[in-house]
């Protein structure tokens, strides 16, 4: 590979004369940016001798700027001008000025590399930064260094990735696998649920919130915003690099469907009325301990499931249970109000953990998808851009508020030991379709009504042309 660093021909003029410009077109209020030209914001984060931006600035450009140009071509800027404006034409000179603003440049890129790791799947990506560790290494031995280990910190953070992406889609893979049919039913008195797995609710919320922060520890900051980002030109090309640029964070709404659907299934599936009551009172039990946790996106999911109408409907199971803390908790999670009452809660889990003195305190699992709506609503309730062309930088500081705690909760390592048995059951058991769901209630309380005996017959003839047997009777080879 050369060694020179590659940049377009088209910004390699004017850099020193375009400086005093761009900062001239920075708007401030009350010392706070506002608003400014893309062209100053990228010169704003650029480092020299004598200068290197604050961090908030940092992460909150670099998590935005997407919105206006591909993470390359920023890169590629920022390297170009840190190199550029230490040109004077004496090549001696300009040794010494690059060796002095070289470990700001490393700097600059270890926060990169470290808050927007993802960036990297990018080759354009590794190869300006193998480009510039090139570059560093002729002025600078102590910053090629920490350029080295900085690249080695990098891989092993991708690598990881690409480790928890495959053990995802294997797992999904598990939990998909259908049995054509069942040849006999399954033995009487044989259970296999999650009461035969574990009967402790707060072990189980315990594993639930595992699930959660692992989950969440793979979700790149960026991939909030590049829902809403420009469409890569590039992101069809072959190769590893061509994985979805939110697929972490779609897999980890995938996670709260599955728990819905698993809450529903355990739920549909025992014959004896008796059996679905106790299953419902303890995923109460269990949503409880997730709320007390500060778990609130299993706390939200379980509720979905038990709302879900092949449960609701089941009103003689219904009768059987004390829904006094169910009601409880679902005011907590009640929308109205824009969910007012949860957002009341997450305030207070969030300055407990603020304050916390132990790791159990410091969890803030948030209702995941309104977290993903509050980020959306704001980015499209804002203009990105202001009349004058200028770059509205007040909205970007809004959303990396919002993802900035989302970092704080991301970080967070689960405190509580780990049961495999218990984790493989919540993440691998298949689950019923809607379809099924429903049939699986209709047969444990019959019809109410003709619309349902209508549907009973219509989700009858389904079953019977995909599988002989009913979907009550495949449980046995579903476990």
């Amino acid at each position: 590979t050369s060694e020179k660093v590659r940049f377009p021909t088209r910004y390699l003029s004017t850099v020193q004369r375009q400086n005093h410009k761009q900062r001239r077109e920075m708007c401030y209020h009350d010392n706070s940016l506002v608003s400014a030209s893309l062209e100053a914001l990228i010169q704003h984060l650029v480092p020299t001798v004598d200068y290197y931006p604050d961090r908030s600035y940092v992460f909150t450009f670099l998590l935005s700027s997407r919105l206006f140009l591909h993470p390359y071509e920023l890169m590629t800027r920022v390297c170009h001008l840190c190199v550029e404006q230490q040109r004077s034409g004496d090549a001696l000179l300009d040794k010494i000025r690059f060796r002095e603003v070289a470990p700001k440049l490393v700097q600059l890129l270890t926060e990169w590399t470290e808050t927007f790791p993802y960036d990297f799947r990018d080759e354009r990506m590794m190869r300006c930064l193998k480009d510039m560790t090139h570059h560093v290494a002729r002025g600078d031995e102590y910053s090629w260094r920490a350029m080295q280990q900085m690249t080695q910190r990098l891989i092993k953070r991708l690598s990881a990735l690409g480790q928890y992406e495959e053990a995802v889609a294997a797992l999904n893979a598990v939990a998909s696998e259908r049995p054509a049919c069942l040849k006999s039913k399954q033995a009487p008195g044989h259970k296999n649920d999650v009461l035969s797995v574990c009967d402790d609710p707060f072990i189980v919320a315990q594993q639930l919130t595992h699930i959660e922060l692992d989950r969440l520890s793979f979700i790149g900051p960026e991939e909030f915003i590049q829902t809403f980002a420009m469409k890569d030109p590039l992101e069809n090309h072959k190769g590893f690099f061509r994985k979805r640029k939110t697929s972490n964070l779609e897999a980890y709404v995938n996670w709260f469907n599955r728990l819905s659907y698993l809450v529903a299934t355990e739920i549909c599936m025992p014959v004896k009325k008796k059996h679905r009551a106790r299953i419902i009172e303890f995923f109460i039990d269990v949503a409880q301990e997730c709320f007390n946790i500060g778990n609130f996106n299993s706390l939200m999911a379980i509720i979905t499931g038990m709302n879900m109408s092949p449960v609701a409907r089941l009103k003689k199971t219904w009768s059987k249970v004390n829904t006094d803390k169910f009601e409880i908790l679902e005011h907590q999670m009640d929308p109205s109000n824009n969910f007012s009452n949860y957002r009341t809660a997450l305030r207070g889990a969030t300055q407990r953990s603020e304050t916390a003195h132990s790791s159990q305190e410091k969890i803030v699992i948030p209702f995941f998808s309104l977290l993903i709506k509050d980020i959306y609503f704001l980015n499209e309730g804002c203009a990105s851009r202001l009349p004058n062309g200028h770059i509205n930088f007040e909205k970007l500081w809004e959303l990396a508020k919002q993802v900035s705690e989302f970092l704080v909760w991301r970080q967070v390592i689960c405190p509580f030991d780990r049961d495999r048995r218990i984790l493989q059951y919540l993440v691998t058991t298949p689950v019923f379709s809607e379809d099924e769901l429903h049939l699986a209630s209709y047969e444990s309380e019959g019809p109410e009504n003709n619309m349902e005996k209508d549907s009973r017959r219509s989700l009858r003839w389904v079953s019977k042309h995909t599988c002989t047997n009913h979907p009550l009777h495949i449980i046995h080879h579903l476990r």
